[in-house]
C-alpha cells in the first residue's frame, strides 16, 4: 500500500512572512513522523497544504501517491486530519459527533469499531455528554476517533497535545504507536521536544525550514559539544554568569538547571573535570549557593538550541 508522503521544494508566504521556504521532506509508509519546532515555524501551514486546505506558492506534495491540489477530492477521502484547534461540533454529544462524521464518509460507528476500541472506550461512559463540556483530554480522545473513523490511511495530527494534562499526552502518545503498528502513516507536530522521542524520525523546523531530518537518537548523536548542567541560587544571575565566564559557547535555562556547552577540542585541551572544577570555585567566589554541576547526555531540545544559533539556510 502507498500510503507515504512526497514534500517537494515547497514553499508558502502571507505577505511579507515566508511561512515555507523550498521544503522538501520524504515520509516512508507506516512512519510516525514528527514535526518538532515552535509556533511561527511553518508546521501548520505545511499541514493545511498536505491535507488539501491551503495552495503552496511553489513545489508541489503527493500523499497516497495522489496530488494535493489535482487530486484533492480523492485524497479527502483516504486522509484523517485533526486540527490543533479543536473543532468538532461542542453542542453535539460525543455519539452524535462520532456518527455524523461517520455518515460524511459513508460508513459508521459500527463498521470501523475495531480501528478505535481502544480510544472510544474510554469515551464511551460519557458519550450522552456534549463535546463543549469534555475536559481536554476527552475532546483530544473524541477528536482522534473522529479522524479515524473513516479508516483512513494517512492520520495528520497538528499539535494534537497543546493544552493536555501529562498523563494524556503519554496516553495519548501510546495510541498513536498502535496505530502505527495497523500500518496507518501518521505525520505529527509538536512543540514539545520530549515527544519527538516517540517518532521514528523528525525534522527539526525554524522559520520555515528545515534543520535537520533524522532519528532522535542520531540527532542526540550528532551533538557536538560537551553539555553541562549547573544549578545554583539565585537561578538568573548564574545564567549571566554562565554566559560571561570564559570557554562557555552557549547557556539556556532548562527547567531547574542551566545548560552550557564547551567544544570538543577545548573539553579535550583543558579537561572537562578540570574546567568543571574551576568553574565551581568562580561561582563559589561570586556568592552563588548550592551549586551543582555535571556533565550529560543532549536531549532533542539541546539539539534544536545548538542547530538555532546555525544561519539560516543549513
Amino acid at each position: 500500500m502507498n500510503n507515504g508522503i512526497r514534500i517537494q521544494q515547497i514553499s508558502k508566504s502571507y505577505g511579507s512572512v515566508q511561512a515555507l521556504e523550498a521544503l522538501s521532506i520524504d515520509i516512508a509508509p507506516g512512519e510516525l513522523f514528527g514535526l518538532i519546532g515552535p509556533d511561527g515555524a511553518g508546521k501548520t501551514t505545511l499541514f493545511r497544504i498536505l491535507v488539501t486546505l491551503l495552495l503552496a506558492d511553489a513545489g508541489s506534495a503527493t500523499v497516497c501517491g495522489l496530488d494535493v491540489v489535482r487530486d484533492y477530492k480523492a485524497l479527502r477521502q483516504r486522509i484523517g486530519y485533526m486540527p490543533g484547534r479543536f473543532s468538532l461540533y461542542q453542542d453535539l454529544t460525543v455519539e452524535e459527533n462520532l456518527n455524523f462524521f461517520a455518515t460524511l464518509f459513508k460508513t459508521s460507528l459500527q463498521e470501523n469499531y475495531a480501528l478505535i476500541r481502544d480510544i472510544y472506550e474510554r469515551l464511551e461512559p460519557f458519550k450522552h455528554r456534549k463535546a463543549g463540556k469534555l475536559s481536554g483530554g476527552m475532546k483530544q480522545k473524541l477528536a482522534l476517533c473522529c479522524a479515524l473513523i473513516h479508516k483512513p490511511d494517512v492520520l495528520f495530527l497538528d499539535e494534537p497535545t497543546t493544552g493536555v494534562d501529562p498523563v494524556s499526552r503519554v496516553e495519548f502518545w501510546d495510541m498513536l504507536e498502535r496505530l502505527r503498528n495497523q500500518g496507518i502513516t501518521i505525520l505529527v507536530s509538536t512543540p514539545y521536544m520530549d515527544e519527538a522521542a516517540r517518532c521514528n524520525r523528525i525534522a527539526l523546523m525554524r522559520e520555515g525550514r528545515c534543520l535537520s531530518i533524522d532519528t532522535p537518537e542520531h540527532i542526540r548523536q550528532a551533538f557536538s559539544d560537551v553539555l553541562i548542567a549547573v544549578h545554583g541560587t539565585p537561578m538568573y544571575p548564574l545564567l549571566l554568569e554562565l554566559r560571561r565566564y570564559p570557554g562557555v559557547h552557549s547557556c539556556f535555562s532548562f527547567g531547574d538547571a542551566h545548560h552550557l556547552t564547551i567544544s570538543q577540542s577545548q573539553a579535550q585541551a583543558q579537561g572537562t573535570a578540570t574546567f568543571i572544577e574551576k568553574l565551581k570555585i568562580r561561582l563559589t567566589e561570586q556568592g552563588f549557593s548550592d551549586i551543582s554541576i555535571k556533565t550529560i547526555p543532549p536531549g532533542i531540545e539541546d539539539c534544536f538550541m545548538a542547530l538555532e544559533e546555525q544561519p539560516a539556510g543549513i
